[in-house]
């Protein structure tokens, strides 16, 4: 099958004006991935914006065709309304017509499974009940005494350096760490884990592969918490009322661990990178005046771990920011770019003390139910690599510190520090 091209969309869709399929083909319509892409995003966002308003047409891995959603208002319409724009990927109109093939790295992101994320309605609740009962449970479990252990051995490793890298030696595996221990995996697995979900989250040829890997892992981990529960997340979904099947398990497990480890992993490394580039900010969190939520919600507002967000598709005919969206459609949230609306935020740089109204966690039926548990990573990381590392300091220019984007999220690529060298 050849590579899926916009320019193959039906007819119906292509009389519509600014339709994706009809922007002058994959050399007329900005593509989202790619090394055009991967510097930097938030001019793309901007430019869309100006040229074709809230809602953008775009071209995701393989050029498959989708509406980019950058409006601050648009992106809650979508997400807090489930029948005009569902998560059940089955609609979508490219798929069903065989224009993107099952090895598509979208797929990996957009694809259906028999998870909450991909369902509306009765089924999504009974699913979604279960992961958030036990993430519940997970977090009131002396969860942060984990955090604390993981954050303390990474630590250990580079203390007596006096200089590190707090993106590849910390941000990059502590949630992985901390989510062996949550799942009732073994540490040894929690790097392997880390670096596959990475590349999911990327696309590229070897996303399938990696996606088999987490699979078989985690298949594995079901099998053996059958014959020997205990008190974790696994164990938790084997043995709750919604009772559900080995598939249904399997593909939470898979959902729980892609989405809490790259998301979290990725706003840890921003949450520092404000820290160390704002001293008045580390001044404040040293001195017990500033709050780390405070920050959180800052980065949130500003640099969201997911940058856009997979993916909604049309139920039906429907104007969606001056643009006529087909039955079908794509959609993807630009979370970052609705979260700098200059209808919603005219001045980006005025505080937002207190203000949580941002896209971060997405919103409606499918918000994110696992924030408890990375809001304690994030605190728990940031105030144990505080406390421990005396005379911390950035070890490069703010200007210095770049970021590689992928179509979904935006990561730091370094954060080098400088500390006092300390030895146990």
């Amino acid at each position: 099958m050849n590579p899926p091209n916009p320019s193959d969309a039906p007819a119906a869709g292509a009389a519509v004006s600014r339709c994706p399929v009809a922007h002058g083909g994959p050399d007329g319509v900005t593509r989202l991935y790619g090394e055009g892409a991967a510097g930097d995003p938030y001019a793309i966002y901007e430019r869309l914006r100006a040229e074709h308003g809230p809602v953008a047409p775009v071209l995701l891995e393989g050029d498959v065709p989708a509406w980019l959603v950058l409006g601050y208002r648009e992106n809650r319409r979508v997400l807090e309304n489930p029948r005009q724009f569902t998560r059940d990927s089955r609609v979508w109109r490219n798929w069903k017509e065989g224009r993107v093939e099952e090895t598509s790295p979208l797929i990996q992101m957009v694809g259906w499974r028999p998870d909450c994320v991909s369902q509306e309605g009765e089924p999504h609740r009974r699913l979604r009940g279960a992961v958030a009962d036990n993430l519940q449970a997970v977090a009131g479990r002396g969860i942060r005494r984990h955090i604390t252990h993981f954050a303390n051995k990474q630590i250990d490793a580079f203390a007596s350096d006096g200089h590190a890298d707090l993106v590849s030696q910390y941000a990059e595996y502590l949630p992985m760490l901390v989510l062996t221990r949550v799942f009732g995996l073994a540490e040894s697995e929690g790097r392997q884990l880390a670096a596959s979900c990475a590349q999911v989250i990327k696309g590229g040829e070897e996303a399938l592969a990696h996606n088999d890997r987490i699979m078989k892992i985690l298949g594995e981990l079901a099998e053996r918490k059958r014959d020997e529960p205990g008190a974790d997340f696994t164990t938790g979904l084997l043995e709750h009322p919604a009772d559900l099947d080995d598939s249904e398990v399997l593909s939470h497990l898979r959902l729980v661990l892609i989405a809490a480890h790259t998301t979290t992993s990725n706003l840890l490394a921003r949450v520092l990178q404000l820290v160390l580039t704002h001293p008045s900010h580390l001044a404040g969190l040293v001195s017990g005046q500033l709050n780390i939520s405070a920050v959180v919600e800052e980065v949130m507002w500003n640099k969201p771990p997911l940058a856009v967000l997979p993916g909604r598709f049309a139920t039906a005919d429907v104007e969606l920011g001056g643009h006529q969206v087909k039955a079908g459609d794509l959609l993807v949230l630009g979370l970052a770019a609705g979260n700098l609306d200059p209808g919603v935020r005219p001045d980006a740089t005025a505080a937002l003390h207190g203000n949580k109204a941002h896209l971060a966690f997405s919103g409606g039926s499918h918000e994110c139910p696992g924030q408890g548990v990375g809001q304690a990573i994030i605190e728990t990381a940031v105030d144990v690599l505080l406390h421990r590392l005396h005379g911390l300091s950035l070890a490069a220019t703010p200007e210095e510190l770049t970021a590689t984007a992928s179509s979904w999220e935006i990561r730091l690529d370094r954060l080098p520090v400088e500390f006092t060298p300390h030895h146990t």
